[in-house]
């Protein structure tokens, strides 16, 4: 096959991504993992520990999987950081203790500050544990000069994004907007905009933060 065909442009640029932000957030010490992408609602990411082996058994890997479909609504610098989201579930996984399935503790919650992630639910006074959380990014933090370089000077992009008529589009698009949630990093006051809108809260004068779901 040629380089450039869909696939091998996709996951290789994944793997790259993958090898960048381990080297970068994780001082190089994460194990290899399967890489998939996954159509799954409600989410734009998942981390399953040690979901796939080979036939005979021999090799066990755990999975981290994106969301094709939400590629089209967020920006580049969202989606990956949705991937270095679920490489904290990675490092939490062989490093750490994790709690039941789909519960993010305190012990995770640490781990995503460490690489400039802050998680919360994304409510007023929310916290930054439970079962379902959001995160948003550090603004300066590890993740976001990581990723400054990775898009800024090695020219990253995800190369394709779901196809969808006008129709859908525009509904997708809405909806996308409706639950974009920005939030005071100070206050703690929330407002919705469209996604990579630039807001300031009023009372703190301070930048507000975009939060996702995951």
């Amino acid at each position: 096959m040629s380089p450039t065909d869909p696939t091998t442009r996709t996951y290789i640029g994944l793997r790259q991504a993958f090898a960048f932000f381990n080297a970068w957030l994780f001082a190089d010490r994460l194990p290899d993992c399967l890489i998939t992408m996954q159509r799954r609602n409600r989410t734009y990411g998942y981390f399953a520990g040690r979901r796939f082996s080979t036939r005979d058994g021999v090799e066990v890997t755990d999975e981290i999987a994106l969301n094709p479909s939400r590629f089209a609504e967020c920006s580049t610098e969202e989606t990956l950081a949705t991937l270095v989201r679920e490489m904290v579930h990675l490092e939490q996984e062989h490093f750490g203790t994790p709690s039941r399935p789909g519960y993010h503790n305190r012990e995770w919650a640490a781990m995503m500050r460490a690489v400039g992630l802050i998680p919360t639910t994304g409510e007023p006074g929310g916290k930054a544990t439970g079962q379902r959380v959001e995160h948003r990014i550090e603004p300066g933090g590890r993740f976001a000069l990581a990723c400054a370089e990775l898009v800024g000077e090695r020219g990253f992009i995800v190369p394709y994004v779901e196809c969808t008529d006008e129709a859908e589009h525009a509904a997708r698009t809405r909806k996308a907007a409706s639950k974009t949630r920005y939030t005071c990093p100070a206050c703690e006051a929330n407002a919705w905009a469209k996604p990579e809108t630039r807001l300031v809260c009023g009372t703190c004068h301070q930048p507000m933060l975009a939060s996702r779901r995951r």
